[in-house]
């Protein structure tokens, strides 16, 4: 009898393979290593969720893929992960079903994120695990360097003032996410009014 199952390993490792030889030095911040690291969190949340099984090893294939389209473009680059996850999940064994709901969990990472299912949350969550870490303003860091690269200066005091706007309005989305980072996000929301001479506390 003939074995539909996909070949998901042998797919998460050829784009990560793809990613470590063809992104460009100055994605500082969305390198292999982070994909390998929402790749890591994606993982726990999932299983903290209850998610197994084929869920669990399509979810991981597509935190894989997320940020693929980086090979392509900059901006925009979620409908280009999409097309590379297309075009090339059927060589590995993927059929249709599975391409879409992988095609939906790349397309959830899209800035203002808006998921449609426990899988596309989980995603959410796992790429912006960061928002609550110890590594916080390590990644931080990253992220505007990288964008200075892409021609998107800010001075110190627009950088802190964006990112407390984006920690203030982000809310993870899962019960394994909120548990493990929110307390954390809520530090960095304090300790960055701090940074800017706001007095006022979260509630």
């Amino acid at each position: 009898m003939k074995n539909n199952k996909p070949d998901y390993d042998g797919a998460i490792k050829h784009i990560l393979e793809r990613l470590e030889r063809d992104l460009s030095p100055d994605l500082f911040y969305h390198g292999v290593a982070h994909t390998l690291d929402v790749l890591e969190a994606v993982d726990l949340c999932a299983k903290l969720e209850g998610i197994d099984g084929d869920d669990l090893e399509i979810l991981k294939t597509g935190a894989a893929y997320h940020d693929s389209g980086f090979l392509g473009q900059y901006h925009e680059n979620e409908e280009t992960g999409i097309k590379i996850a297309k075009e090339n999940l059927p060589e590995f064994g993927f059929d249709y079903k599975k391409i879409s709901i992988i095609s939906g969990i790349i397309l959830a990472t899209k800035i203002p994120q808006k998921p449609t299912n426990k899988l596309e949350e989980l995603m959410c969550d796992a790429d912006l695990d960061n928002l609550g870490r110890e590594d916080f303003y390590v990644k931080t860091e990253l992220l505007r360097l990288e964008l200075s690269k892409q021609g998107i200066y800010k001075s110190p005091k627009e950088w802190y003032a964006g990112t407390l706007k984006f920690l203030s309005n982000h809310n993870y989305f899962t019960n394994a996410a909120k548990s493990f980072r929110q307390i954390g996000k809520e530090k960095h929301i304090n300790e960055i009014k701090e940074i800017l001479g706001i007095k006022w506390q979260i509630k």
